[in-house]
């Protein structure tokens, strides 16, 4: 049986949030990938690539796996009709609802967090609830058919989990070397647990400001 693959983009994501789940997800076997968006034309990533979709809203397939990722376009993509109306429509027939960092708000805006443990970019857990959701700490969390991943690189360990889970560990381990994912970073500040007050702080006006333009929008 073949899958549909769905990664759905909108203007000013992170394109490490789609790009690193897309690079393990495509291996996987017996699948199509469609990268889409609300129309054919190049969208606009936060670092300034364009990414070009195969497809629009209006021509995807009904789709098996709906990738959500995320990033500073999260704001304007949770107001977008045609966006969250395409994922909620989509939603019912997927057997996997998946998103990356801040892609989670979409999945929340289009009704499907209700309920649900979830998890997101640590800077916007504690929103989680305004879309019904409970956070549950961790990189990758699972909640019946609905997968959401933590902060951008946590997107390849969430492709590496569902490729194990669909394709078997065997074959996601072979993707993990193909790709050489051995993490190995310079620094352990990967997360506020462990960073130091003053790289909180270098970071953590920025966030204050984008939670504020979350809440105007969930309306807290």
């Amino acid at each position: 049986m073949s899958l549909n693959v769905g990664f759905i983009l909108f203007p000013n994501l992170t394109q490490l949030d789609f790009t690193g789940p897309l690079q393990v997800l495509h291996r996987l076997p017996n699948s199509t990938t469609h990268i889409l968006a609300k129309t054919r034309d190049a969208v606009p990533s936060d670092c300034g690539l364009g990414l070009m979709p195969t497809a629009s809203f209006a021509e995807a397939p009904q789709l098996d796996i709906i990738c959500i990722p995320g990033g500073f376009g999260v704001v304007g993509a949770m107001q977008d009709d045609e966006t969250i109306g395409f994922v909620a429509r989509q939603a019912p027939g997927a057997k996997y609802v998946t998103s990356v960092c801040t892609g989670a708000f979409v999945l929340g805006r289009a009704g499907l967090l209700q309920g649900k443990r979830a998890t997101t970019h640590w800077a916007y857990t504690g929103l989680l609830p305004m879309v019904g959701a409970t956070h549950e700490p961790g990189r990758v969390v699972r909640d019946g058919n609905v997968i959401t991943a933590g902060g951008v690189t946590s997107g390849i360990d969430f492709g590496l989990t569902l490729l194990a889970e669909i394709a078997g560990p065997e074959l996601a381990q072979a993707v993990q070397l193909g790709i050489e994912y051995d993490p190995a970073p310079p620094f352990d500040s990967g997360h506020p647990s462990r960073a130091s007050a003053a790289v909180q702080a270098m970071v953590g006006g920025r966030y204050e400001t984008a939670r504020g333009a979350y809440r105007k929008v969930l309306g807290g």
